[in-house]
This record gives structure tokens, sequence and C-alpha cells, in this order.
């Protein structure tokens, strides 16, 4: 059994990985926008990418999410990032399932350490 309390991030910057991201609601949009000094339609403009009719996406830049600096292995925007940013990769449906939980131990080195 996995003790998630003794998690502790190893910044890798896996979970910042991939051509898909978290998708924002309007207050995460409306945060992010404030602490970067833009307008909403700015920041959309410049950090989002609309996904089907309803969904707004942080946009990708070489394979990582558009604010994860890969010299400093940091979130830009840490002190506003969204929920599912927070969260992760300590989702409890993550765990339930015995194949998920090998799939995050190879991928995140913070359960893999655990």
């Amino acid at each position: 059994m996995l003790n998630l309390e003794n998690f502790k991030c190893q910044r890798c910057g896996n979970c910042c990985q991939g051509e898909s991201t978290v998708s924002l609601n309007e207050e995460e949009i409306y945060r992010i926008a404030n602490f970067l000094n833009l307008s909403v339609e700015e920041f959309k403009q410049k950090y989002t990418v609309k996904v089907g009719k309803y969904r707004t996406e942080m946009k990708t830049k070489q394979g990582y999410c558009i604010f994860f600096d890969k010299k400093t292995r940091s979130c830009t925007i840490h002190p506003v990032k969204p929920k599912k940013c927070k969260e992760w990769p300590l989702v409890e449906a993550l765990f339930k399932d015995p194949t998920n939980l090998e799939i995050l131990k190879n991928h995140c080195l913070g359960v893999k350490n655990l």
C-alpha cells in the first residue's frame, strides 16, 4: 500500500509533458491572465488553444506545457496553476487500478520513490 502523504515532487517535468494539456475553466483563465498582467482575451490568444466547441487548453511548446520552464524544471505560473495540475499525480482513480499505478510509477519519479 502506498503512503501518498510521503509523496514529494521530484521536479522531473514528466507531468508537464505531452501534446494535450490541462483544460482550463473560466476562473482559472481569469486567475492566470491576472497573474500574467494580461487581459483574458490576450491570455487566451497567446497561451491557449480551443479544442472542440467548449474546451480551452494551455498550448504546448517543444512537447511541454507552455508554462513549464525546462531550465528550472518548474511551473512559471505555480501560484495560480490550474487545480488539475495541483492534484497531479495524486488522483485517486489512478491508484485504484494496478495497471495505472504501474504506468504512473514508470512515469512519475515522486510516485516511483513511494
